[in-house]
């Protein structure tokens, strides 16, 4: 998505300037110390200046590399992303294929809570993002539906990535369900009163990924 003031996306920009000095640091250096930034203090800890101190340099320094904070966002989101194990062999199964991908992009996220946040903004994929929807599309190659199709199937598995990477919410009561009146609501009173089963509960996010997937996917009326 090209950026509102007409700048060229920092991917398609050269690392460093045909003038001026030789950078200190690559793109990469910077984006592994914001990171690092934000996996101990969140995103709101992340500010040019706190990753220009952890590279031991001077915030100015970073506009060598950098025109602002979004694209050092873009640049954090796309380094996560090359966390992500895109090589995996396809098997004969797309579906297990994908959810094997959506549990490895689950664990991503929870290794990196900001992610959450910093990757709803919107602006240009860099090329790990790109390289994991090539990923998906490769994986889909045997599923006999139009590309329109699959590029939605792929946008939802980050969508249910993202709802069950949220942590629990801070100060939830421990009886949501307090309020129950049994008159006033006698199907809720009964499926609580129920004894807690001793099996133990599904895979709660597989079963939402191959539910949606095959919903998109394969099972069209």
């Amino acid at each position: 998505m090209p950026e509102s003031s007409g700048r060229r996306a920092v991917w398609s920009r050269p690392d460093r300037g045909a003038r001026g000095p030789r950078p200190e640091h690559s793109r990469a250096e910077i984006a592994a110390a914001a990171i690092s930034l934000a996996d101990s203090g969140g995103l709101s800890a992340v500010s040019m200046r706190a990753v220009a101190g952890a590279l031991g340099t001077v915030a100015g320094s970073l506009y060598r590399y950098l025109s602002s904070r979004d694209e050092l966002l873009d640049l954090m989101v796309d380094a996560a992303l090359g966390e992500l194990q895109l090589d995996r062999e396809s098997t004969e199964d797309w579906l297990d294929d994908l959810v094997a991908l959506a549990d490895d992009q689950l664990a991503l996220y929870r290794r990196h809570p900001w992610l959450l946040e910093a990757g709803l903004r919107g602006t240009s994929l860099g090329p790990n993002a790109t390289d994991y929807f090539e990923c998906c599309l490769r994986l889909l190659a045997p599923v006999e539906r139009d590309i329109a199709a699959k590029m939605e199937a792929t946008a939802m598995i980050t969508g249910v990535v993202s709802l069950f990477a949220r942590p629990p919410a801070v100060g939830a009561v421990s009886n949501p369900f307090a309020a129950v009146d049994p008159q006033a609501h006698p199907h809720l009173s009964a499926a609580l009163s129920q004894p807690a089963s001793t099996t133990p509960p599904p895979n709660l996010f597989e079963r939402t990924i191959r539910s949606v997937l095959r919903g998109l996917l394969v099972d069209q009326t």
